[in-house]
Parts: structure tokens; sequence; C-alpha cells
């Protein structure tokens, strides 16, 4: 075997590949992936350089258009892609831009002194894997296109006018419903479904993205439209990152006004927008240009060290503190934390840690992040006493509920010690250690928890059984919930710790599995369930590992003949298939009703269960929903209600 695998590994074994056929051999390297988060980027990848020119301060307007065939259209009014020939290469700068990896104008930081690309590969990586593309520039009052099929374009850049009926007759303007001005980019584009299958726009989403990168670039008008179902979003707002934070906190009680700090460092212009509310959570979002640094970086590292250094500085000097044995932690300055910390920096000098963007390299911005939090800060906490001390006061509460949870969790591990157990007896676990291989089920009820224990596979699945509700873990500090009987054996079976011990590389299983009853009381123990993992085992839900089990509402039986439904659509479907025979529908009201078979065989047996996997959208906006449903402001959630009302489904 190895001797013929030799004679066949010659010269004739290494491939090059060329142009755009390294992206639609990889398209995950470029895009991340080739499921709906990749498809999302194809389309912010064009939006991304279109917002470009708003930074650099040549366009004040972008349209988004959803076409209901699928395409998407993205135009801007700025300068518009240059389209003379380049010297080098000898074909127009806009074929250039669109069909050659690594070409762009961000490389040497004339063109575009803040920009979001990086490698020159956003365009033409959409372009590759885009089944279609047509490109209109306007400038010097001409409009030129050019139309390209996976990657390649179809003839030379050209202009539309008089003699070119056929490109007057394709134009966008003859699409797009959305204005087309005098100057700037349009782009139309199809993703391929070779490469993305049948995936399609996702509406909500798209407009989360829109919504937050409006409020960095104040003063620019992003509009979003959707020809399917024919609506129109505007997302415009002066106050900049000031009116983000705004938004993050605007169904909490703030405990400080608005800290807005902002500085010229070299090249690199540096904002940052604090504010402290009342929760017990933290909500920080990182930009570097246009682009959500969601994995942080060297600029939020040095932010949070200056915010850090710069509370225990203020609170020594008014002696909440004593010595340096009792200084705050960064855990600490955490809670009721809400910031946006914004990078404007040359393209042609930012370093991230791949294409994908969500981490910043650069090494500089910690020192500078640094300087600008620590100095603005202290000024801000001389000038405004009566605030500084609510901030430091919200502080040292959140210092002392961590010594108080450390207490309590070393009390809760030393009594297991003592008692000669190390998990909760509650707990029936799996004989697999691999974590990978492993999975538990967090089941409502000893009755359902006894079915489950009975019809689980006990090679891989542990269950554990909750005595109904749990506490409400939106306001309540870590020492209460590690005291709480439930959540201290939740918290002890998976493993890893909680707050500042917190280790995901302990967790004991990798597929951790809300299963509830499929009623009002079942659907209110997830939502606390959710709630306690959101805010203290996020972890887990950005690593994917959290799931709910989806079991059946229905069981119809026609003669010896059984199909679960999963909801009423299905089951009058069902029911439709046996019209004219006898049947029996019976309707779970919870698991306990099932035996030890049917809960195996309908929501615990991975050839046919069917699990939702619990992800974070928009961090923004979940933080929001916990805040609104499980937090202690009632007007929020009342008007919640009063809107959904009408589309609600009553448990009677």
């Amino acid at each position: 075997m190895a001797d013929d695998f030799t004679k066949d590994y010659n010269a004739q074994s290494i491939q090059v590949l060329e142009g755009l056929e390294p992206v639609r051999k990889r398209p995950g390297m470029y895009i991340g992936s080739t499921d709906f988060k990749g498809y999302r980027h194809m389309i912010l990848e064009i939006i991304d350089n279109s917002l470009d020119e708003a930074i650099a301060g040549f366009a004040r307007n972008i349209w988004i258009s959803l076409l209901s065939d699928g395409r998407a259209i993205v135009t801007d009014d700025g300068r518009g892609i240059p389209i003379d020939i380049n010297s080098k290469y000898k074909v127009s700068a806009l074929e250039l831009a669109m069909t050659k990896l690594h070409a762009g104008a961000k490389f040497d930081g004339r063109a575009y002194q803040a920009s979001g690309g990086l490698h020159g590969v956003g365009a033409s990586v959409v372009n590759a894997l885009s089944s279609m593309m047509r490109v209109e520039v306007r400038r010097d009052k001409k409009t030129y296109f050019q139309e390209y099929k996976a990657g390649a374009p179809l003839w030379p850049v050209a202009e539309i006018n008089s003699k070119n009926n056929q490109a007057k007759e394709n134009s966008i303007a003859n699409l797009s419903p959305q204005p087309i001005p005098a100057t700037g980019t349009s782009t139309l584009f199809l993703p391929d479904k070779k490469v993305f299958n049948d995936l399609t726009w996702e509406y909500d989403n798209i407009e989360q993205l829109l919504r937050e990168r409006a409020y960095l670039i104040a003063g620019v008008r992003i509009s979003l439209y959707d020809q399917k179902t024919d609506t129109l979003k505007v997302f415009y707002f002066e106050g900049g990152i000031r009116s983000l934070v705004r938004h993050i906190n605007r169904n909490k009680k703030t405990i400080s006004s608005i800290i807005y700090l902002n500085r010229q460092f070299d090249k690199c212009q540096f904002e940052a927008a604090i504010q402290y509310n009342d929760s017990f959570t933290e909500n920080i979002h990182s930009f570097v240009n246009t682009i959500n640094t969601v994995d942080g970086g060297t600029h939020v590292t040095g932010f949070r060290m200056a915010l850090t250094r710069s509370v225990n500085d203020y609170a020594s000097k008014i002696g909440a503190i004593k010595n340096d044995n009792d200084n705050l932690t960064g855990e600490d300055t955490k809670e009721g934390l809400s910031a946006v910390i914004f990078v404007k920096m040359p393209a042609d000098n930012i370093q991230f840690e791949s294409q994908t963007k969500t981490k910043l390299n650069n090494q500089e911005t910690q020192g500078y992040a640094a300087q600008l939090i620590k100095e603005g800060l202290d000024t801000y906490f001389e000038e405004n006493p009566p605030e500084a001390r609510a901030i430091i006061e919200k502080i040292m509460l959140a210092a002392r509920a961590r010594l108080a949870a450390r207490a309590a969790k070393d009390a809760v591990i030393r009594k297991g010690a003592l008692e000669g157990m190390t998990l909760p007896g509650k707990l029936a676990d799996c004989q697999e250690k691999d974590p990978s291989q492993s999975e538990i089920y967090i089941v409502e009820g000893d009755s359902a928890g006894g079915s489950a224990k009975q019809g689980r596979d006990r090679k891989f699945q542990a269950i554990l059984p909750l005595g109904g509700k749990i506490l409400n873990t939106e306001r309540a500090q870590l020492d209460k919930i590690v005291q709480f009987e439930e959540l201290k054996d939740l918290i002890i079976a998976l493993g890893m710790g909680i707050g500042e011990t917190l280790n995901l590389e302990k967790l004991r299983y990798h597929r951790i599995i809300i299963m509830c009853d499929a009623d009002v009381d079942g659907e209110h123990i997830t939502t606390l369930l959710l709630t306690f993992f959101f805010r203290h085992m996020r972890e887990i839900v950005e690593n994917g590992y959290l799931y709910v089990a989806m079991p059946p509402l229905y069981k119809i039986q026609a003669g010896k003949e059984i199909t679960y439904a999963y909801n009423d659509l299905e089951k009058d479907k069902v029911a439709g298939k046996y019209a004219g025979k006898n049947i029996t529908i019976q309707r779970y009201k919870g698991l306990g009703e099932m035996n030890p078979e049917q809960l195996w065989e309908t929501t615990m047996n991975p050839e046919g269960r069917i699990l939702k996997q619990v992800n974070i959208e928009n961090a923004s906006e979940a933080d929001q929903t916990f805040t609104m449903l499980m937090g202690d402001e009632v007007p929020p959630r009342k008007k919640f209600i009063q809107t959904h009302a009408s589309t609600a489904t009553l448990d009677i």
C-alpha cells in the first residue's frame, strides 16, 4: 500500500489553485462557514465596503435591498470604485478588485484611513461564491458595469449608454426598489446554491447588524428593504456610540450618566462610551472600524486594565479600600457595566486574528486604550463625585458578593467531601468519561426523571432531575445562586465551576439538554434555566453545548400504528392521513405521562429525537430580552405581553 502511494505521489500531485479557485475549494477559510453565518457574512462584506466609504467621509447613505428571488443589492453614494486601467495588471481597477484576492485600495492607507477590510479579499470572495454578480460604478457623470459568474468576468468593464441597450435594460437601477444616487457603487449578487444550498436572507439578523453599524458612524443613513414582506427600516443615529450605550441600557436602571471619551493617538482614533446600571451582568461591545471584534483583543485588554486601576485609585483616595489586600478585581468592575469601545485605524496597520476578524492583535492599541481610559476616568471621577461614589459602591457590593460566593462555594465543596460524594445524589451519571461523547438531560420533576433514568442509554446519557422551578438568576448574586439547592447540584454535576473559577475545559458533558414539559410551567422552567446559562455560564452557550429537547405534544394511534406529532400542524396532518379511520389522539401534558420506552423513542434516542441548539446571534438583543422578561422593571414586560397577546398560544 505504501509503495503504491509513493509511486502516485509525484510532481503531478502538487496542485496550484489560481485566481479565486481557493475560495470555491475552501470557502470556510474566507467566510467562516457555509451555514447561515457564512451566508450572512457575504452581504456584510459588501456592506462593509460601503461603510468604509462612509468612515472616510465620502458616503452619507447606504441602501440594502433583499430581493424576493434571493438576490441582494447594496448601493452607496460614495466615490465609486475606480474603473481606469491598472498599469501593472492591464485590466480595470474594478475587475482587479472583484476578481483577484488581496487586491484593494486599503493596503497603503492613503485611499482609506480607516477601513474594516484588511486583506483585500472581501468583494472578490463574495464574487467567487456567487452564481452571478453585477457591479455598477457611477463616476464623472457616467455609469460603468461588469458582470461575473462564479467570480469570472463575463466581459470587460463597459459604459452603460444609449449605444448599449441591453446593458441599460439590465441595469441595477431597473431592479432596485431603493434610490440610485448620482455617484457611488451598486452591487447585485446571488449566493451560489452549490455552496449554500437553499439558504435565504434572514432579515431580522441583518437588521440587527446594520443597526449596530449605524451607531458607529454618526450621521450616516442605512436603509434596509425586504421585497418579500415590503418592509423598509432606516437606521440613523447622531449620537454615535453614546446612542448605542443608551440603547443597551434602555430597560435598565442606570446609576451614572454616559461617560464619553475620545482621543487621537498617532493615526488611531479611540472612542469609548461607559455607563453603569444596577444589573449584575456586563455588556461590552468592541469595534475596529466597522468590524465587531466579538472576541475582544488588545484594545479591550487595555480598557479593562485601565478601568480596574482607575477604580482602585479613586476607591483608595476616598477611603473605600484601606490597603492593597482589599483591591477590587476586574471581575468586580464588570457587574452592571455597559461599554462600547470603538477604534478607527489605518487599514494597512490592522492585525486581526483571521479573515473573520473577531479579535484585534495590534499591541500598541492596548497602551492607547489604557491611557485614554485611565486619564479619562480619573478626570470624570474627580469632576463628578456623586456619580463616582455610586459606581464605587456598586463595585464594592460586587466584591462583597464575590467573597460571599467564594465562601458559599467552598462550603458546598467541603460539605460534599465530608459526605463522601463529589457528585449530587440525584444525578444518574453516564459511564462515558469523554465529555465530547457525553450528554446530560436536565429534567423537570422526579416523575419525568424516573422515566428518563429508565429509558436512557446509560453508556453516554446522564440524568439530573430538578424539583420544580429554580431561582430566577437575572437579579441574583452569585452567593445566592451557589446556595440554591437545585442550582448547586447542577453546578457540581457540570464540573466547570462558576464565577471567577469557571473553567470550560472541566465541563463534563458537551451536550447539555434541557428537557421540560410542553406546557406553560415547563416553558417557564426552560426560561429560568436559559437565564442561568446566559448570565452565569455563557461559555456553554457560545460553544454550542446547550440544547432544548422537543418532546411530542400528541400521540396518535390508528389501530396498532402509532405516530407522534410535535405541534398542532403535524397533528392535523397525521389525522388527515387517517381520515375515515378510528383514531385516538392523546395530548401529553407532561413528560411523566410517557413510559420509559416512549420517552426514549420520541425525545432521547439520537436517531430520531429533535433538539434545538441554543446560540447567541446578537448578545445585545439577548441581554435586552432577558432583562425585559426576567428583570424587576414591569413596564417593558407589560408592553411586550400586550404587543404579543394576540398571537400567543394559551395553555388551557
